[in-house]
């Protein structure tokens, strides 16, 4: 069976795109482990647009609803993809069940994975006191104390986003100083809910149904040291989940798939990406869905040979 269109992915991207496609009666199918993307954890995503408040988990089930109401759109799940090749004309896609999807057009919208500390208590108390997006988690965290895990720009910017609603802020570096953006920095030093505390190696996460305390070593004196805490945010980047896109289109150094930011169009005809994987400057989920209703739009007009131009062109002359 030959689709249109194959949808590889399971977050707000995956089902933005799986839903337009349905919608211009592409015949689609969506593959992915799972619906939610990275936002199932969070236990309140406030910045959801049209809803002021959502857990994580209901986000996926509107998702997945929206998705399974489009009666010409499959959903193959939990499937994982492994590899995209080009074919004659067509892509070959092969999953960890051991079938081969093939289809005219490709949209990856495999999002990322947090690049995570490991450290004992982590797993534990994700999405009760750990996060991993400060624009999504910060309001939620109002007049506690938090630890900022990382001192690059993503653990700056994290500490920026928490100065309105933290009651103190205290960034966790490993090295001897932070190596983000002198600017945010100095911004940072002169508030006064900031600390930072260099040379501090994370250990691992306490409390019993909540956080409680951050436990790191101290790297000049190898001893432990307790940080009364009541969230952690860890800020150490992220993982792009590009791995099956690589031989197939243009990459970047951080492992991002490079896109037409104008069509989400990517270096390989008829392949377009969407979200945390690629090269979007702003991981968000508003901002992904967007991104794959262009890629959506974009695959469409691909398959019919159609060259969009802008509604504000001037129309031609009329004979």
């Amino acid at each position: 069976m030959e689709y249109d269109v194959i949808v590889i992915g399971g977050g707000p991207a995956a089902a933005a795109a799986g839903v337009y496609v349905a919608r211009k009666q592409m015949k689609a199918v969506v593959i992915t482990e799972s619906i939610g993307g990275q936002s199932i954890v969070s236990a309140d995503v406030q910045n959801w647009i049209g809803t002021p408040s959502i857990s994580g988990y209901d986000l996926a089930k509107a998702l997945e609803a929206h998705m399974r109401a489009q009666p010409n759109l499959e959903i193959r799940m939990p499937e994982r993809v492994i590899k995209i090749e080009k074919g004659n004309g067509d892509f070959l896609v092969e999953t960890d069940k051991g079938k081969t999807y093939k289809a005219r057009s490709v949209i990856i919208a495999s999002g990322a994975r947090r690049r995570k500390l490991n450290v004992p208590g982590e797993d534990k108390f994700e999405g009760t006191g750990v996060a991993y997006c400060s624009t999504c988690d910060a309001p939620i965290f109002s007049g506690m104390d938090v630890a900022v895990v990382g001192g690059g720009n993503a653990g700056l910017e994290a500490a920026v986003d928490l100065i309105p609603f933290a009651k103190t802020i205290s960034i966790i570096e490993y090295g001897d100083a932070p190596k983000g953006d002198p600017i945010t920095l100095e911004k940072l030093k002169g508030d006064k809910k900031v600390s930072i505390i260099t040379n501090a190696k994370t250990a691992r996460i306490e409390g019993e149904k909540m956080v409680s305390a951050l436990i790191y070593t101290d790297t000049r004196t190898n001893k432990e040291k307790s940080l009364a805490v009541q969230g952690v945010f860890v800020e150490i980047g992220s993982i792009p989940n590009s791995e099956i896109a690589k031989g197939l289109v243009d990459i970047n150094p951080h492992g991002e798939i490079i896109i037409d930011h104008r069509t989400a169009a990517t270096s390989c005809l008829g392949v377009f990406s969407a979200g945390d994987v690629t090269d979007e400057l702003y991981k968000q989920n508003n901002i992904s869905c967007g991104d794959a209703v262009k890629a959506a739009l974009s695959a469409y007009n691909y398959l019919l040979s159609i060259e969009k131009v802008s509604p504000a062109a001037a129309p031609k002359e009329q004979h």
